[in-house]
């Protein structure tokens, strides 16, 4: 707990991975958008939306907004930010997320803000689920390390209860891309719900129209297959390179396992797993997958083989 302690009094480790940008807690960005005119309730009803959901999956704390760090006035030439941005999201060892501000990071203000906004609602809804999911350390050689993440285990070896998929899966067997496909697909459907609630509808322009289906989660299969060259801007042609790949590497496995293994019940079975990936306890998901596909799915599904510690055997 001490060396967790130290950990989070101190975020410097996170930001200085990005010198150029300026950092500020989530609460003082909103604040200084207000001043500057913006107004920022897109952003907080859609927080109220996502409470008002996470709490029936066993969420009864969101992730403080001074926790949350948005980075943006860069002192870098065509900086472009938003929730593609590279080595940015939640870090459990600091419980502190990294957000960029969408679109050209050398501004202090969003030059779309309901674009922003909305990207800000999907990064911080996102990161909420990782703060509330069930973690547990245990220390070695003085250094904390995890051996619980949601409903995903790790020997204090190294060795993940579930093996990445290979390359250029379409389906997931992996702990990991399923945890944050769910979290993710929570998200998008918290910041669609708020999109339509505020009546915001998608741009005319090629990459305003490729955020917005993204962070609503409305992206189509014509949308990742697309080549986007941003003329004078690499940074943003990157963005849209890591969009898609994010849509493929993530989202599309995690539909498609919802397809293979709940069809027609999706819902349902996203929603369980949510429940468990909060609580930690994989055992009533377990037995709701047993029930269709017989006993011991879920280790059937994602033990590694030859994995022997923490988690569900059987």
């Amino acid at each position: 707990m001490a060396a967790l302690a130290a950990m989070r009094a101190d975020a410097t480790t996170l930001t200085g991975k990005h010198p150029a940008h300026v950092f500020r807690p989530l609460s003082e960005r909103l604040n200084a958008w207000e001043a500057d005119g913006i107004d920022t309730a897109l952003f907080r009803d859609g927080v109220k939306i996502a409470n008002r959901r996470y709490a029936g999956y066993g969420l009864v704390k969101m992730l403080p907004l001074d926790r949350v760090l948005v980075g943006c006035e860069s002192s870098r030439a065509g900086a472009f930010g938003g929730f593609h941005h590279p080595d940015q999201g939640y870090r459990h060892l600091q419980m502190v997320a990294i957000i960029t501000m969408y679109g050209p990071l050398e501004r202090r203000t969003p030059e779309c803000p309901t674009l922003a906004l909305l990207d800000l609602l999907r990064a911080y809804t996102h990161d909420c689920l990782h703060y509330g999911s069930r973690r547990r350390y245990v220390e070695v050689a003085g250094v904390p390390v995890r051996t619980q993440y949601g409903i995903n285990y790790r020997r204090t070896s190294g060795q993940s209860y579930s093996a990445a998929d290979q390359q250029g899966s379409h389906h997931t067997r992996n702990l990991g891309i399923v945890m944050e496909g769910a979290c993710d697909k929570e998200a998008r459907t918290i910041t669609r719900q708020t999109a339509e609630q505020f009546g915001i509808t998608e741009p005319s322009d090629v990459l305003g129209t490729l955020v917005f289906r993204d962070v609503t989660g409305k992206l189509t299969e014509e949308d990742t297959g697309r080549v986007v060259d941003v003329p004078g801007s690499e940074e943003q042609t990157r963005y849209v390179t890591a969009l898609s790949g994010y849509e493929k590497g993530v989202n599309r496995r995690y539909s498609h396992f919802l397809e293979e293994f709940a069809p027609g019940e999706e819902c349902e079975c996203h929603t369980r797993l949510l429940s468990a990936i909060i609580s930690g306890d994989v055992g009533a998901f377990g037995a709701w997958l047993d029930e269709r596909h017989g006993p011991g799915t879920f280790a059937g599904l994602f033990r590694t083989p030859g994995y022997f510690g923490p988690g569900l055997t059987a």
